[in-house]
């Protein structure tokens, strides 16, 4: 019977996590004779899946050998569709980009269309990378819904219409085929934007953080949580939906998921657009708002504090129940004036046990975030111990497009 860490799978993941760089580090990590390490590596080397690069002087005085996941031997194709644009590109293990387009997309359009023409974009954003076809190993996408990630299904969503309980996974790849000339089984993997925010600012920035937690506000409100290391997404990926958390205060504001009184009703980039255009600002989207604030209009600064403020409410709830070490504003309001408010409510009425060790920050990756973490998710579920040991079963040698 296998010991746990006697695969090729299980070598691979000690190599990538850095917790064992040399044939002799495997060898007292796992306990393997130093043959079948060798035997093991011989399969990940095949497959084109690890390199070699020049260590510091070993005990003997000889120049050692550090293993190392080889991140340009295949390619990602990540996007993140936002409600009225898309940000895709194409992107290596690491998370390097290659090539990237953003541009106007439309989610009410309806998923069919949508995919399409993401399709296309990646039809030419791999010619424009430069990679071949065969290279691309997996698709990530980034959406502004809940997802069963298990299946890759957007679990009604209350600002995508018409995409709810659609086939993403499937279209995604006959679009993929039809533009690209991918094959029709390329994996394709999706979840909600705050997850995939969240886990590609942890992995850059954050990875000693053993509870991370990202809220993304934008035309609507969403948290990403890690903890240690792993999203967590709940049974269906209903998870960090605290834009529909109930404000008991605000009956009368209907929200687009056509219940009253959610947070987001009053504290959103679409809720903050309907209140300055009240006011007689215009203001018909988040961004929109941000470009008041950035100017500084003081409504919007005003309406923001506000709304950092009635978020903040909520947060208190998050931070006393997660204790995190970190709490990440993202989005379109994630700017001086809406953290303040945030900060304000958080420390006047968490318990200072539950703040004492918390640092609310904001963005580093910005707009490249949720591309980011797609990359992560598609990498980390495909060079798993258990699916890269699947891989390199079904690898036919004289396939090299199976070998990615």
């Amino acid at each position: 019977m296998a010991t746990p860490w006697s695969t090729a799978g299980h070598l691979l993941e000690l190599i990538r996590t850095g917790q064992a760089t040399t044939r002799g580090e495997l060898q007292r990590v796992t306990g393997l004779s130093r043959s079948t390490v060798g035997q093991r590596l011989d399969q990940l080397f095949a497959a084109g899946w690890l390199r070699t690069v020049p260590g510091g002087q070993s005990t003997g005085g000889r120049p050692s050998t550090h293993l190392q996941f080889d991140s340009g031997h295949a390619a990602v194709l990540a996007a993140d569709l936002d409600t009225t644009s898309a940000r895709a590109a194409v992107l290596d293990l690491s998370g390097r980009v290659l090539a990237e387009h953003t541009g106007e997309l439309l989610l009410d359009q309806g998923p069919e269309r949508v995919l399409d023409e993401l399709g296309r974009w990646f039809a030419k954003l791999v010619v424009a990378a430069g990679v071949p076809a065969a290279a691309v190993c997996g698709v990530g996408l980034s959406v502004p819904g809940p997802v069963d990630w298990t299946t890759g299904v957007v679990v009604r969503p209350p600002i995508m219409p018409g995409w709810d309980g659609y086939p993403v996974p499937a279209r995604m790849q006959e679009a993929l085929a039809r533009h690209a000339g991918l094959p029709a089984s390329v994996p394709v993997l999706v979840d909600n934007d705050a997850n995939l925010m969240a886990l590609g600012e942890q992995r850059d920035s954050w990875r000693d953080c053993s509870a991370f937690v990202l809220v993304k506000v934008s035309t609507g409100i969403g948290a990403g949580v890690v903890i240690d290391g792993t999203a967590f997404r709940g049974i269906d990926g209903g998870a960090g939906d605290l834009g529909h958390i109930r404000l008991h205060d605000a009956s009368d504001a209907l929200c687009m998921c056509g219940s009253h009184g959610c947070l987001a009703a009053v504290a959103s980039g679409r809720a903050l657009a309907g209140q300055l255009s009240a006011l007689g600002v215009p203001a018909g989207s988040a961004a929109q708002v941000r470009e008041h604030l950035d100017a500084g209009h003081p409504d919007a600064v005003r309406l923001a504090r506000e709304a950092g403020r009635r978020c903040g409410e909520v947060l208190v709830t998050v931070v006393t129940l997660l204790n995190p070490g970190v709490l990440m504003i993202a989005g379109d309001l994630a700017e001086t004036h809406f953290v303040t408010g945030v900060r304000e409510l958080l420390y006047q009425r968490a318990l200072p046990r539950a703040t004492r060790n918390l640092q609310v920050v904001t963005s580093r990756l910005g707009d490249r975030a949720a591309l980011a973490g797609a990359t992560a998710m598609v990498v980390e579920h495909l060079y798993a111990a258990d699916q890269a040991n699947e891989r390199l079963a079904a690898a036919a040698p004289t396939d090299p497009g199976a070998q990615l």
